[in-house]
């Protein structure tokens, strides 16, 4: 079957994902989430532009409403991190359990199709040896998304296609320019949707969490400054701290029980190992034995090698080569082979330097 369901943001990617596809052959149904209310590309604009493109190219438009799913999922998963002291990932967690997951069920179960495609930077290849759909970085790595992918299963890379893995962002400009469409020139988003939705991550946070004052303290505990709530702060902050001091400061731990953020100087900052938690293997089989490779634990952080020792079933440990600044809890630490993406999973807690 030659039929595709493309997840459409109304955004120039998904546009492109869905024209290419279109202009393959492929007999291709724009499928829209609808998340949330407000603005950006994941909700009201994104769905008139989406729906525009589907006009374009003369494609059936499916909207399908997600808000309860994105509410438990990321929503709730966000203030309830916040409140404990982690800074979550939100985008790995949604592209597992609220994008990829409900389209997949819905193209198979209402559309007739086993295949969904989008429009992030990443590959997909299959190995016959391994019997195992593996994961690559994008060939433009300046806009490689891997980081965001590495929660998903078998089953979605296996019903998933990414059309614009070995397109650079400006070839893909081109192709909507050539194809005509209304979003060839849209500016591309910079931020979270909730941030777009709500103006900060700040202000989307105070719809949930009252203020609370606490203190900010150094290593030794004495009193810097105050703040209004640690879900204000996260971990290698530097700016906005608030307070005055002869060297620079950042944010090195965050203390939920006692309400405090501490801060140190950059080397303070700086950590050996750290624990790993909801492990997904995603390349390889879960190794049960130590394993060399490179991991990232931020989005735009450079590869970094480490040793990966397993713990348990979806717990490892990591172990830098050398200590690094701002391991943040709550965020994703991925593994790499080169482009292979190998694993990945969120970071549990801080060990000492």
């Amino acid at each position: 079957m030659n039929k595709v369901v493309v997840g459409l943001s109304g955004g120039v990617d998904s546009s492109v994902a869905a024209a290419t596809l279109h202009h393959q052959g492929y007999q291709v149904i724009g499928l829209t989430l609808w998340l949330m209310k407000g603005k950006g590309q994941c909700c009201s604009e994104g769905m008139v532009d989406a729906a525009f493109i589907c006009e374009q190219l003369g494609i059936p438009h499916h909207i399908v409403d997600i808000r309860e799913v994105f509410q438990e999922n990321i929503v709730n998963y966000l203030i309830s991190g916040y409140e404990a002291g982690v800074t979550p990932l939100p985008c790995s967690q949604c592209n597992r359990t609220v994008k990829f997951g409900p389209m997949l069920e819905y193209a198979k179960a209402n559309l007739d199709s086993e295949k969904i495609a989008t429009g992030h930077y990443a590959r997909i290849e299959y190995n016959d040896e391994l019997e195992r759909y593996q994961l690559f970085t994008a060939r433009d790595r300046q806009k490689d998304q891997s980081y965001f992918l590495y929660d998903l299963t078998q089953e979605m890379l296996a019903g998933t296609i990414f059309p614009l893995g070995d397109l650079t962002k400006s070839e893909t400009r081109k192709i909507a320019a050539e194809f005509n469409l209304k979003t060839a020139s849209k500016p591309e988003s910079q931020d979270l949707c909730l941030i777009e939705a709500h103006g900060s991550m700040q202000k989307f946070l105070a719809k949930y969490l009252s203020e609370k004052e606490g203190e900010i303290v150094d290593e030794s505990g004495k009193v810097l400054g105050k703040h209004q709530g640690i879900h204000n702060y996260t971990i290698g902050q530097r700016k906005g701290l608030g307070i005055a001091h002869s060297e620079a400061l950042y944010v090195i731990k965050l203390d939920p029980v006692m309400n405090r953020v501490i801060v140190g100087n950059r080397s303070s900052g700086d950590r050996s190992e750290c624990t790993i938690q909801r492990t997904n293997w995603v390349s390889i089989p879960q190794p049960t034995t130590p394993i060399h490779s490179q991991v990232r634990v931020r989005y735009r952080s450079q590869p970094v090698p480490v040793t990966v020792i397993p713990l348990t079933e979806s717990r490892v440990k990591l172990i830098f080569a050398e200590p690094q600044f701002s391991i943040t809890p709550g965020q994703a630490a991925v593994f790499y082979d080169e482009e292979m993406l190998l694993g990945g999973g969120i970071i549990e807690k801080q060990a000492t330097s």
